[in-house]
């Protein structure tokens, strides 16, 4: 018997990326862009208006001091390094990427120390995110600390570099997404935020969507996540080159959370934090269920945090999450717009770089509310008339107007098709009303029909290279999953497939598009998936016993545990915290906050005992021989409710069986 609750770890590791990320670079090389990929590319030049070079200068605007080389980890493992996108550095995009993606890439990849405004300043280039700097009176405050403690600490380590070396009084989370907290270690020590020497502010809830939305579907988001951020496809003109708001994600760097000291709660809060004066406007439910923008009139500088950056963004975003609400994301930018617009004389972002001047700040605002409104509201013009999910991402093929040609409306992370495709989900939910569609074959079954009756593997096969040959690479990996999911094994079928999604990545604008098509062409190639993700410490130790009876509950196997009904009473005698747990029909249910009156088992322990399982530094056994866990009643069948838990990997198949 394995008295492990070790999946809890791995539900919470929310996008560690895993060790084998970077040991890839020189396996299975990509093919070349084919003919129709270089011309389809190159018709995107007589597209977009690429004289306009304004976005270069504002990227490179306020630079202090460029940062060029290696993030190490505590073991001496780059954790960054800024020498993987010199590739970048050629003026002309090479056929095998979008050119407007690669006007993106070559603008994100500027790294360094920026000035900002007078006082405000910016660390960006050296992780997904940004973290901004503004002096205080007798203190820095801190706007996002950035994805891992190493990158944030080198962050600060330049500013001081350059910089007076006073200390960090206060931070701010701008919202409840990790690469915008997971580095506070790395700039504040946490005796200090206890002392009450540093104040951490967060949006309301921000610790339940920190964590909660990484727990219960944490395996699948993270192997999901990998596909989106390419986090194991090489950095080279054939491979990964950026995520549309950033570089990536650092690699084998450190992920830490301290609890916020102060929880923003009205919509409108005011705050003077070391002499700085600070306007929070809270944005539940735009890009993050928790988040919020920042005014600061001293400086006339409005944070956008990541409502406003230089791309369309994700309704839904394709690693998983749940469907953002569209038409209120536009209404809160344009609250932003009428209460900043005339003041704001910069405006910047926890991703890209700044607008400077009140007139490019109110445009790029009245843009972005345009974009997300006509997203919300085309959908839903479509759908009341019928159109399916498919049909609307056929139909809306551009923004209405200028904003098919502003830069900050291109589909770099977000795109048009993903986000229709989300407006209806929020709506009407996924089945698009044929019944046809109610009860559809799964992948494997309906792959073997459609084989058999288009004649058979052979004849697939030849009908994914004629598609391949005419640049119809969207009907070739159709073709191609079918006969994938009927033979696996067709090492032929896979290298096609894996060509026609090399192809369909290299024109995709989207960055996270072009990082899904390349890692699962890579996979194809039998680049599969090592064990990855780790605990992340601070995480485990912030969820609370609910969530983990939540999980606890998503962790039965149904049916194992049918004919197995029981009850049991679970204590956490330190927090004076019990619930009530009944096994029922093979289904996992609880109480919090009460007991039976006659359970058939008894668990007592205590939090941190908890943590140390879900870390793996103890186990159930140990722990119970130990005293650190009690059980009382019928220990042998508390036991078989243990063998039923099913440990969750994020290691499975997703282009194959």
């Amino acid at each position: 018997m394995r008295y492990s609750f070790a999946a809890l770890a791995t539900a919470i590791a929310l996008s560690s990326a895993p060790s084998w990320a970077a040991d890839v670079a020189s396996a299975n090389p990509a093919k070349a862009a084919s003919p129709s990929t270089a011309a389809v590319n190159q018709a995107v030049l007589q597209t977009l208006p690429f004289d306009d070079r304004a976005d270069y200068d504002a990227a490179r605007k306020g630079l202090v001091a460029a940062f060029e080389g290696e993030i190490k980890n505590a073991d001496g493992k780059p954790v960054w390094n800024t020498h993987h996108y010199d590739f970048l550095s050629q003026a002309q995009a090479p056929d095998s990427v979008n050119p407007s993606l690669w006007r993106m890439a070559q603008l994100n990849a500027n790294a360094g120390l920026f000035q900002v405004t007078d006082k405000v300043y910016q660390i960006r280039g050296i992780d997904l995110a940004n973290m901004t700097i503004i002096e205080g009176d007798d203190g820095l405050i801190i706007i996002d600390p950035l994805y891992v403690t190493e990158t944030a600490r080198a962050g600060l380590d330049l500013y001081y570099q350059h910089r007076p070396r006073k200390p960090v009084v206060a931070v701010i989370y701008s919202h409840s997404h990790v690469d915008h907290f997971g580095g506070v270690r790395g700039v504040v020590d946490e005796a200090d935020v206890k002392s009450g020497k540093v104040r951490i502010y967060a949006p309301n809830g921000f610790m339940e969507h920190a964590i909660q939305e990484n727990v219960l579907a944490g395996a699948a988001m993270f192997r999901r996540g990998m596909f989106q951020s390419g986090g194991a496809v090489p950095r080279n003109e054939r491979g990964q080159v950026d995520t549309g708001i950033g570089k990536g994600a650092p690699v084998g760097g450190t992920i830490s959370l301290i609890a916020p000291t102060n929880l923003i709660v009205q919509p409108l809060e005011s705050h003077e934090i070391a002499g700085v004066q600070f306007e929070f406007q809270l944005t539940p439910g735009t890009e993050a269920p928790a988040e919020m923008n920042l005014y600061l009139p001293q400086f006339k500088a409005l944070c956008m945090s990541e409502n406003a950056v230089m791309s369309m963004h994700n309704v839904l975003t394709p690693r998983g999450a749940e469907v953002r609400d569209a038409k209120a994301w536009s209404q809160f930018i344009d609250d932003s717009l009428v209460r900043y617009g005339d003041k704001a004389q910069v405006m910047f972002a926890q991703h890209n770089w700044p607008t400077w001047g009140g007139e490019g700040i109110r445009s790029m605002l009245a843009d972005q509310r345009d974009m997300y409104a006509f997203i919300n509201n085309r959908t839903l013009h479509l759908l009341n008339q019928g159109l399916t999910p498919l049909e609307i991402a056929d139909a809306v093929k551009k923004l209405p107007g200028e904003l098919e040609h502003k830069w900050y409306a291109r589909g770099y992370y977000g795109t048009l098709s993903f986000n229709t495709r989300a407006v209806y989900q929020r709506y009407l939910g996924f089945y698009d009303g044929n019944p046809s569609n109610l009860d559809p074959l799964p992948p494997v079954e309906s792959g073997k029909h459609y084989v058999q009756a288009m004649g058979g593997a052979q004849k697939v096969l030849e009908l994914m290279h004629t598609a391949m040959q005419q640049g119809d690479y969207r009907w070739a990996v159709q073709l191609g999953n079918h006969l994938v999911f009927a033979e696996p094994d067709n090492r032929a079928a896979r290298e096609a497939q894996a060509q026609s999604l090399e192809q369909l990545g290299y024109r995709s604008e989207s960055a996270i598009w072009r990082n899904m098509y390349l890692t699962g062409a890579q996979e194809l190639r039998q680049l599969a998936p090592q064990q990855g993700g780790r605990a992340i410490a601070d995480l485990v130790r912030a969820a609370t016993p609910t969530m983990f009876m939540d999980l606890l509950a998503v962790r039965i196997d149904s049916d194992k545990a049918q004919g197995h009904d029981m009850t049991v009473n679970w204590d956490f005698d330190d927090l004076d915290q019990h619930f009530a747990l009944t096994l029922r029909n093979g289904v996992l249910t609880y109480r919090e906050h009460t007991r039976h009156a006659q359970a058939d088992a008894t668990v007592k322990m205590s939090k941190p005992v908890l943590d140390s399982i879900s870390l793996r530094q103890l186990d159930f056994p140990t722990a119970i021989k130990q005293g650190d866990i009690k059980l009382e009643g019928d220990v042998e069948r508390f036991k078989v409710l243990l063998g039923t838990l099913a440990s969750f990997q994020p290691t499975f198949n997703v282009v194959t069986p």
